[in-house]
């Protein structure tokens, strides 16, 4: 071997390590928010295990916004969705006795500000 094939090595034996970080640290984050979400859907009378329902869990957040199911199609149309997911995530949070900035945050931060939703002290008020 030469010198450069052993700089190659190092190198692919390197990036292992911070490429299970990364997946360690993804797999964390992704059981905290199906964790959030289950408990906001139970604090909003929804069932927890819709959380872990592709498509359901997103119906389910657009009936916990009080908002008619049909928006969940206005969410698959690209920039339309930008729109429709910042007015329900402000009214999430509404419907939780938070302010516009908290539903900000849900929108854009969403694994800091679903964890808050879901485990702190904030209970679930209908605004109808």
């Amino acid at each position: 071997m030469n010198k450069l094939d052993h700089s190659v090595m190092f190198a692919q034996n390197g990036n292992g390590g911070v490429g299970m970080f990364v997946l360690i640290i993804q797999l964390a984050v992704t059981i905290l928010m199906i964790a959030a979400f289950w408990k906001t859907f139970a604090k909003a009378g929804k069932p927890g295990w819709g959380a872990i329902i592709p498509i359901y869990n997103v119906i389910l957040l657009v009936d916990i916004a009080g908002r008619p199911i049909w928006w969940f199609i206005l969410l698959l149309i690209p920039l339309v969705n930008i729109v429709v997911g910042i007015i329900v995530s402000i009214d999430v949070a509404k419907n939780f006795g938070k302010g516009v900035g908290f539903g900000l945050g849900l929108m854009f931060l969403g694994f800091i500000f679903y964890p808050i939703l879901g485990f702190g002290s904030a209970q679930y008020r209908t605004t109808s």
